[in-house]
């Protein structure tokens, strides 16, 4: 066996730690109807309610204030010119226009880990650490933490803020040719939506394609209105796809990636980040993740060089299939690579000349042990050491138990697999059994420090630990593949 330092560190879901949304009905008419009642409320009964929400919002007053006063400007259009507004009617009425979500409250789970941005403590090494956070209406969302590891491979990781933001979101401009290739592969392209892209520049934005669409639903005197909005709307909710966001908030454990797209109304899904290294040596951070609607699954990449800013974009091309897509921390030989699960059994490798489409896709790794006879998937981005690609592996056995293993791929052809550990790595100890999900052993993505792995891991989707695992020793553990 492996000899593996488990961490007496634990992640635990938080109901205490909300996301503070703003609350706007989607009915005019409610709205007004608030609005109404609000300025019906005496000024003495306004402040005894604003009073009594400070007190029981368990967020610092001043962030509940500003929290207030930013969700106040999502109606402030609605209110008459003329009525002069204090500070305090502002804060009133903002409160009646904010709801708070607890994102994590269910489970926190699947981490990923990447050196942080920043690297400014002497004989450490920042990392940030995504989990996979579901709350409510059990919705996925990616929140984040930060920490450490001393020069001895102790972690230490920040306090949680109690409240999480919001982010400002942008739209971005589209390429007409990539978004009629992506609807073409998603089966949406028709005769009745067609038409759309000849109304579009090479370059449009949404307010663009909001124009064309209206002028196809105008004049359309031949089919079903709603056989035609229903096609048009299909092509509207891929460029709604696309879009960035950005946080204000200078404390990153106050930031999560909530669903922002009809793609992702159900949930984000196992972020895989990575930090990549761009040709001219800089550095930028992708993710991979799923978006889910409820009824499909989507394929799309976060891209961010400082975790405030996050452009997020869809994936195309037929090797886009499935969950689990992992991209290289590098090119390799001038390609892009990435690892994926394109039959939801085995481990496929992936190459590329663009990062957004991905064609050229080969089978790398079979189920082959017993730990892993139902299917195999990547654990992250491969990490690159001195003997290759070291990959993490997820392997399904019996009772659909789920344990972690490691390949080797040659540095120079990772289609090639050298090593492979026979045994599992990590797999659930009988009081690790129970659980959100039982029989789970997962992690979407570890780094290694001089020689040593660190490996963030998540127990039957409740809690998230340490273990740190000398690489030597790994190396000495896999058998040589020929």
């Amino acid at each position: 066996m492996i000899q593996m330092n488990r961490l007496p560190i634990k992640i635990l879901p938080s109901s205490r730690r909300t996301l503070v949304r703003p609350f706007v009905p989607s009915s005019d008419s409610q709205v007004e109807h608030i609005l109404f009642r609000v300025f019906s409320t005496s000024k003495e009964d306004r402040n005894r309610i604003l009073e009594s929400i400070y007190d029981r919002i368990e967020v610092p007053l001043e962030m509940t204030k500003n929290i207030f006063r930013r969700h106040y400007e999502h109606v402030k259009h609605r209110i008459p010119t003329n009525l002069e507004m204090t500070d305090e009617d502002k804060q009133f009425i903002g409160a009646f226009f904010t709801q708070q979500y607890s994102l994590e409250s269910t489970a926190l789970f699947n981490p990923s880990i990447v050196p942080h941005p920043v690297q400014d403590k002497e004989g450490a090494l920042r990392f940030i650490i995504s989990l996979r956070a579901i709350g409510e209406g059990h919705i996925s969302s990616i929140t984040f933490m930060e920490g450490e590891v001393d020069a001895r491979y102790n972690i230490t990781l920040a306090d949680n803020s109690p409240v999480i933001h919001e982010p400002e979101r942008t739209e971005h401009l589209y390429d007409r040719e990539v978004v009629l290739k992506k609807s073409h592969e998603l089966g949406i392209l028709t005769n009745l939506n067609r038409p759309l892209f000849d109304m579009l520049p090479d370059e449009f934005s949404f307010e663009d394609l909001t124009v064309a669409m209206h002028k196809i639903v105008r004049g359309n005197t031949f089919t079903s209105r709603e056989e035609l909005q229903v096609s048009l709307n299909n092509v509207q909710t891929l460029v709604l796809s696309n879009f960035t966001l950005h946080f204000t908030s200078d404390d990153i454990t106050e930031r999560a990636i909530y669903p922002a797209s009809p793609s992702q109304s159900n949930g984000l899904e196992d972020a895989r980040f990575v930090q990549f290294t761009r040709d001219d040596g800089s550095k930028v951070y992708y993710a991979t993740f799923t978006a889910y609607n409820g009824k499909t699954i989507m394929p799309e990449m976060l891209e961010t060089e400082d975790f405030k800013e996050f452009k997020v974009s869809t994936l195309s091309g037929p090797a886009v299939k499935n969950k689990g897509m992992a991209l290289f921390p590098r090119k390799v030989n001038g390609h892009y690579m990435m690892l994926g699960r394109q039959d939801n059994e085995s481990l496929y490798i992936m190459k590329s000349d663009n990062l957004y489409f991905w064609y050229d896709y080969q089978p790398l790794l079979k189920p082959t042990y017993d730990w892993e006879l139902i299917q195999i998937g990547n654990c992250g981005s491969p990490i690159e050491i001195d003997e290759g690609w070291l990959v993490l592996t997820h392997g399904v056995g019996p009772v659909r138990t789920y344990s972690l293993g490691a390949v080797l791929l040659d540095k120079e052809d990772p289609r090639v697999v050298t090593r492979r550990l026979k045994e599992p790595l990590l797999t659930p100890a009988k009081e690790e059994r129970s659980g959100y999900v039982p029989n789970v052993i997962y992690t979407c993505g570890a780094m290694v420090v001089n020689r040593t792995l660190i490996l963030p891991y998540a127990i039957a989707d409740v809690v998230t630990t340490f273990a740190t695992v000398s690489v030597d020793e790994l190396m000495d553990k896999m058998i040589e593949i020929k």
